[in-house]
């Protein structure tokens, strides 16, 4: 079963690391700053592809998000995609700008 870990470093620079096994196997990376939780990339291994992991990822960093107040600034392309397909589902915590609506 896999583990999803928030592992981040004094700057709050870091990932949503996802573990398979105690092997990393997939990664969100994120930065906290201002009450913004910006996601740079999303990846997960080949070997675990169609396991919906980077949906596990997603579910946790928006999960992660709400439960700290924070606006998601999604430059990722996976997690912008997922944005705009379900609005509905992440409107309260989508920071919209002239660059990801």
């Amino acid at each position: 079963m896999a583990e999803i870990k928030l592992e981040l470093d004094d700057r709050l620079h870091g990932a949503f690391n996802l573990y398979e096994d105690e092997s990393k196997t997939g990664e969100m990376v994120v930065s906290v700053k201002d009450n913004v939780l910006t996601v740079y990339h999303t990846e997960v291994a080949e070997a675990a592809a169609g396991k919906g992991y980077a949906k596990e990822l997603l579910n946790e960093m928006t999960t992660y998000a709400r439960a700290n107040g924070l606006k998601v600034r999604p430059l990722c392309p996976y997690v912008h995609a997922q944005f705009k397909r379900h609005p509905e589902e992440y409107n309260d915590i989508w920071l919209k700008t002239d660059d990801n609506e």
